[in-house]
């Protein structure tokens, strides 16, 4: 069974969906890095938007955390960083992948 690769207009409503997917993940990741920084490690909210954004991108701590339940919760969201990002970036290639797959007409094999 040999399907046509579907137009350019309709891979890129798929990429648009999969992207806005990956950004609505990424708000809420950011939510509990934000929240779990201001209430668990008593940061001011800026500067728990600045500790989860770079925690999320990959960068690393900023602030000095003081408390042992500081200390856990952010090895906690950092493990959990680590699996959004393979997450979103698998929800982002997943499409292309697709249409990749399709163009060369590789079969499941069953």
């Amino acid at each position: 069974m040999h399907e046509r690769v579907v137009p350019l207009s309709v891979f890129l409503k798929r990429m648009i969906g999969s992207a806005g997917l990956a950004l609505g993940m990424l708000v809420i990741a950011l939510l509990i890095g934000i929240a779990g920084y201001h209430w668990i490690a008593g940061l001011d909210l800026i500067d728990s938007l600045l500790e989860a954004s770079m925690i999320l991108g990959g960068m690393g701590p900023i602030n000095p955390l003081t408390t042992t339940n500081a200390k856990i919760f952010a090895s906690v969201y950092a493990l959990f960083s680590g699996v959004v990002f393979i997450a979103l970036m698998g929800l982002l290639l997943t499409p292309v992948a697709h249409r990749l797959l399709h163009k060369f007409h590789v079969k499941d094999s069953e």
